[in-house]
């Protein structure tokens, strides 16, 4: 591969580099072998609690209505398929072997000295997955990948890659789960996305840890002429320690970007996410929008908007719900303008549900319960599209539970 010595060199200089945000992990605390994982020619053969964890992060385990799938256990492609022509699913390592070309996009979002996670991907790098569309071609059903971690205390190092040809479209739904009897790991997804001109990539990314679990996840995305980007996110469950920044790059004239993010922080989780949009052509357009409730952990939810092109137009939204005294919600939006015409705007709030909120609803006939699941199911409405119906009816059940709950 091209430039896969300077690759090395950068990752070995930035091994110990700490990350400019987030809790600095220490490698040792994890192990970096795993036991090599069978090949399933059906992923209904996994047991009925994997196929349900599975299913909580929007998973088709037989495989309907899905263009293709890629799954990973561990260290380990434990499956992939594809049912549409168009489109081609390999493992990242495969890729790589079966197309020079792939070097011009390898490393080129994010950057392998960016921070030890980073580095370390690059030096560790098992598999992960690569997703190319052909130009033109429009994939009426979702491709599925899924990274699963199923060993007590291993780290995940993989390396994402998804090229959206010239007038095509795909989405993707993408699930990372540890198994539910994993409770302490560590992930590290490198995601590099390319889209290119009128292109349109919808990806959402669904988020099911272990409670000891540690998540560095490392995007970047490049967005070219009139291309669509649209990144939905999705964490309602417990999570040790999380620590992401996506960027998305408009590079160029007329592009697209719009990041949504559903954020719930129970007690003991810490999120550090948010998201940047570098608007670099004349005509971008970015919005970055997040829903962030706590009920007891702490999140802080950075977003960033950089306008360095004329006539770009961006809008930051953080939204926060603090339903316990114990919690922490920290907004920080930045908006940053390089040339006199760009229009850059933002919108933060954090706060508790008003007594009269629910005293209002209460007059009108609903229970106390009924009231708080109303107000918080509305909070958490950000009109995020093509999510899986199983994923729609967990947030559902998470509203309940909210509701069942008694806040001061």
């Amino acid at each position: 591969m091209k430039n896969e010595a300077n690759i090395n060199d950068k990752a070995r200089a930035a091994y110990e580099k700490k990350a400019a945000l987030g809790a600095d992990i220490d490698f040792a605390a994890f192990a970096d072998k795993a036991a090599e994982r069978s090949y399933l020619s059906d992923p209904a053969k996994l047991s009925p609690e994997q196929q349900k964890q599975l299913e909580n992060i929007g998973m088709e385990v037989a495989g309907e209505e899905r263009a293709g799938t890629y799954m990973q256990v561990d260290h380990s492609v434990v499956h992939c398929n594809v049912a549409t022509d168009g489109v081609e699913i390999l493992s990242t390592d495969d890729a790589l072997k079966k197309y020079d070309w792939l070097s011009d996009y390898w490393w080129q979002a994010v950057e392998p000295d960016a921070d030890k996670y980073t580095a370390r991907a690059a030096l560790h790098q098992e598999h992960g997955y690569f997703i190319h569309v052909s130009a033109g071609k429009k994939v009426d059903y979702p491709v599925q990948a899924c990274l699963y971690i199923g060993q007590e205390d291993l780290i995940q190092d993989v390396h994402n890659i998804i090229i959206v040809e010239e007038g095509a479209e795909l989405h993707v739904i993408t699930g990372c789960a540890t198994d539910p009897q994993v409770k302490k790991g560590m992930h590290v997804g490198i995601s590099e996305f390319y889209v290119k001109k009128g292109g349109k990539l919808t990806f959402t990314m669904l988020h099911r840890w272990g409670e000891e679990v540690v998540v560095r996840p490392r995007t970047g995305v490049v967005i070219e002429e009139n291309g669509l980007y649209l990144s939905n996110y999705v964490c309602m469950q417990p999570v040790h320690d999380l620590q992401m920044y996506p960027t998305t790059k408009l590079v160029g004239p007329g592009a697209v970007s719009r990041i949504n993010s559903i954020l719930v922080a129970p007690p003991g989780s810490h999120m550090d996410v948010g998201g940047r949009a570098i608007l670099a052509a004349p005509g971008a357009r970015a919005e970055i929008i997040a829903r962030t409730i706590s009920t007891g952990g702490i999140v802080i939810n950075r977003g960033h908007l950089l306008g360095q092109s004329p006539e770009t137009k961006a809008h930051l939204e953080c939204h926060g719900l603090l339903l316990s005294d114990k919690g922490v919600i920290h907004a920080v939006p930045e908006l940053e303008a390089r040339t006199g015409n760009a229009e850059l705007s933002h919108e933060a709030a954090v706060g508790k549900i008003a007594p009269e909120e629910i005293e209002y609803l209460m007059a009108r006939g609903l229970t106390e319960e009924e009231a708080i699941a109303t107000i918080v199911r509305g909070f958490l409405n950000v009109n995020i599209e093509g999510l899986p119906a199983a994923l729609l009816r967990e947030i559902n059940n998470v509203i309940h539970e909210f509701s069942l709950q008694k806040y001061s």
